[in-house]
């Protein structure tokens, strides 16, 4: 529907049907289709390789951010750049769950407690400073940010292996 959906009503139909098909007041789209909404974001957030050569083109958003694993080839990557499409790389937009995961393992190794807000506190720390490297590095480099958090990356590990002595 072009003006919205009510997300309470959306949610509570998909928990009731186990699904949306068959929404009352949505039209059935595609998922191709879907992909090519001239929508301000778009989130791919279900498969892997769904945004490729031959659609990418056909993408209005300006932003993509990637919730899925790998929903965009390397191809249609340097295609949406090329566009002026900014990309969010799925490493970067949905590591916040491994984030936590780790946060999990400190705490269970040191004996500590995090409240819940003490826990969404340093995961929007980690994640605005993950970013906010990562785009510094696009904008400096003149790359698009999958390219910029590989850099990042790697400049990381090899920080790290200097500080060990092993480089």
């Amino acid at each position: 529907d072009p003006k919205g959906l009510d997300s309470r009503k959306v949610v509570d139909y998909k928990l009731r049907t186990g699904g949306l098909q068959g929404f009352p007041g949505a039209d059935p789209i595609t998922n191709e289709a879907l992909l090519e909404l001239p929508v301000a974001v778009l989130f791919p957030a279900a498969l892997e390789n769904v945004i490729a050569a031959e659609n990418a083109a056909k993408v209005q958003a300006r932003i993509c951010c990637e919730l899925a694993n790998g929903p965009t080839t390397p191809e249609a990557d340097d295609i949406l750049y090329d566009r002026g499409v900014f990309v969010v790389p799925d490493f970067l937009a949905n590591a916040g769950g491994v984030t936590v995961s780790y946060f999990e393992q400190v705490q269970n190794t040191y004996n500590f407690y995090w409240p819940l807000s003490e826990v969404h506190q340093r995961l929007d720390e980690k994640m605005t400073r993950a970013f906010a490297g990562v785009y510094q590095m696009h904008t400096r480099e003149k790359v698009h940010m999958r390219l910029a958090a590989y850099l990042v990356a790697v400049a990381r590990v090899a920080e790290a292996c200097k500080l060990r002595g092993w480089v």
